[in-house]
């Protein structure tokens, strides 16, 4: 019989179909020929090293630049509003050290001023004559420490008491008190007052006492404040340091 001849319901027999297996292969074989195509398209190659960094890394080099920039700007900041120290040439310009190793006490002066002889003051110095001038006494006493006396509040009324009974005195008035520690760890009291006298007119006094090896020792500085030419801030500055300055040896 032949291969083609009618069958017997007089149809014509089916072409032999091949296997289900082979046509899958056949279709995986041509998408493993496209991808290959089209992989490259898809993925681009990488960045240069330089250039490959995540996006972690990325956000860190992001921080420390603008952390570097904040801190450069908060220096340069700092550096305007914060004073630099005074160096010593500054803080003695016009003024030099005078020492009573005898006395045991120190204290700046104005190389200016003149030292003086007069009965009752361990050291006195003055301004040409007009009536500015820095004197000390020192004095003994049996008191170890000036917190035996009294507080600073306590000595100031005291000082002033005591300038309001002057007979020359026509008005006295307290401006400023202070405590501080000399080098030895000794408290000195700080006072300042004004005066109105009928012998020097209106002044502005920077007092300064302590007590050390059972003396007492008392800085007076004297300046003329008049209404018509009243106590300027550099002048005043540099009494502060007088008054600062005063000390045991």
């Amino acid at each position: 019989m032949s291969l083609f001849a009618p069958s017997r319901g007089g149809r014509r027999p089916h072409a032999h179909a091949p296997p289900l297996s082979s046509v899958s292969d056949a279709v995986r074989h041509r998408l493993r020929r496209r991808r290959r195509f089209l992989l490259p398209r898809l993925h681009p190659p990488p960045p240069p090293p330089s250039m490959a960094l995540s996006s972690d890394d990325d956000d860190l080099a992001r921080l420390r630049r603008i952390s570097t920039s904040r801190r450069s700007s908060l220096l340069t900041l700092l550096t305007f509003l914060i004073p630099s120290p005074p160096s010593a040439a500054s803080e003695s310009e016009g003024l030099e050290r005078y020492t009573d190793r005898d006395e045991g006490f120190t204290l700046l002066r104005p190389s200016s001023w003149i030292k003086v002889e007069k009965a009752g003051a361990t050291a006195l110095f003055e301004e040409g004559k007009g009536g500015n001038s820095i004197g000390v006494v020192v004095n003994p006493v049996r008191l170890s420490s000036l917190r035996d006396f009294g507080t600073p509040e306590f000595v100031a009324d005291k000082l002033i008491q005591a300038e309001r009974r002057k007979e020359s005195t026509m008005a006295a008035e307290l401006i400023a008190i202070a405590e501080r520690s000399n080098h030895g760890g000794l408290p000195v009291y700080e006072i300042e007052y004004s005066v109105d006298s009928t012998r020097g007119g209106l002044k502005r006094i920077f007092s300064a006492a302590f007590v050390a090896s059972r003396k007492l020792y008392l800085l007076n500085i004297a300046y003329s404040d008049r209404p018509d030419k009243p106590l300027d801030g550099e002048t005043r500055t540099v009494l502060e340091q007088v008054l600062h300055s005063f000390d045991t040896v």
